[in-house]
């Protein structure tokens, strides 16, 4: 049963009574826990550390400290914003997935009602008008086309139609990217749009390999992820070719500036990730699947650290 104001789940009867009940600080810290579980933050803090990739790739460096903090954090909240509107829409069919019926909304812990809907909204205009205000024009542009994208492109138009769902969603970390290269100059050169290809090719075999691992429950809850569509084998043989596929493209901005140091980060991230989907091709199962996509993490990371030292050095 719901508390009829704050919609978090009352707690079960009797438990005060039996001396069960939870101390105040505890308790509070167990809501904000599950109010910041819906934002998706790990996912959001990735996509913001991608659009300060995508300032620190273009020659000219920070535009300022309130700048790049208003960058930042505009993207932060914005895809914030974007995941909490997906598991808004997505609570019936993350109840029928083991890996997500946890999920506040899905649970039922928060109720999915026009209040939570509207806050959600708000959170995500507010995230642009901040980019608008302190970034530029262009720059908060990029912050809006990300997050329409993932809520409404993906979330509602693809997901549940097309294999291709993810290819189109992953547009979202390459508009990050963008942002972050328009807060520098609203004139994107060429550093800045090979970095956001190296992200828009980067999502399909990071998000199919988890797609993999967990493609039965995707089946059953009736997502038309790559995996359930074309069949596990084959849908580990396209993740290797699109491993090899993006690890080219990250060698890209090399053309254009980028230095050694980029270079090493882009082979040495690169290798690991394709050492990892070759294994899965060879053995298609949850195993390999799970270890291709936190390769897929590692290669990102040591790119993006690769971008900031490089552009350090610069």
């Amino acid at each position: 049963m719901n508390h009829p104001r704050s919609g978090f789940a009352a707690p079960p009867q009797g438990g005060a009574a039996c001396g069960l009940a939870q101390p105040a600080p505890r308790r509070l810290l167990g809501k904000a826990s599950l109010v910041l579980g819906i934002f998706k933050l790990r996912i959001a803090v990735l996509i913001m550390v991608t659009a300060l990739g995508g300032m620190a790739i273009v020659p000219g460096g920070a535009p300022g400290f309130v700048p790049t903090l208003a960058l930042a954090l505009s993207v932060l909240l914005a895809s914030a914003a974007a995941g909490a509107f997906n598991q808004f829409v997505e609570a019936d069919s993350d109840r029928l997935m083991k890996r997500t019926r946890g999920r506040a909304f899905a649970s039922g812990a928060l109720a999915a009602n026009g209040a939570w809907l509207a806050a959600i909204v708000a959170l995500g205009i507010a995230a642009v008008a901040a980019a608008a205000l302190l970034v530029n024009g262009v720059s908060a542009g990029f912050v809006a086309a990300g997050a329409l994208t993932y809520a409404g492109l993906y979330t509602l138009g693809l997901k549940r139609r097309t294999a291709w769902n993810i290819v189109v969603g992953g547009l979202a970390g390459s508009f990050a990217v963008l942002a972050g290269a328009a807060a520098v100059n609203p004139q994107i050169g060429a550093l800045g749009w090979s970095l956001a290809l190296v992200l828009f090719l980067w999502t399909p075999p990071h998000f199919w390999s988890l797609a993999i691992a967990n493609s039965a429950e995707y089946e059953a809850a009736g997502v038309p992820m790559l995996p359930v569509v074309v069949g596990v084998p084959r849908a580990a043989r396209i993740v290797h070719a699109n491993a090899g596929l993006l690890v080219a493209a990250s060698l890209l901005p090399l053309a254009f500036g980028a230095g050694w140091v980029y270079a090493a980060g882009a082979l040495l991230g690169g290798a690991h990730f394709l050492r990892k989907t070759q294994a899965l091709a060879r053995a298609p199962e949850r195993k390999t699947a799970l270890a291709a996509f936190f390769a897929s993490m590692v290669q990102l990371s040591v790119l993006l650290a690769a971008v900031v030292i490089d552009a350090a050095l610069r």
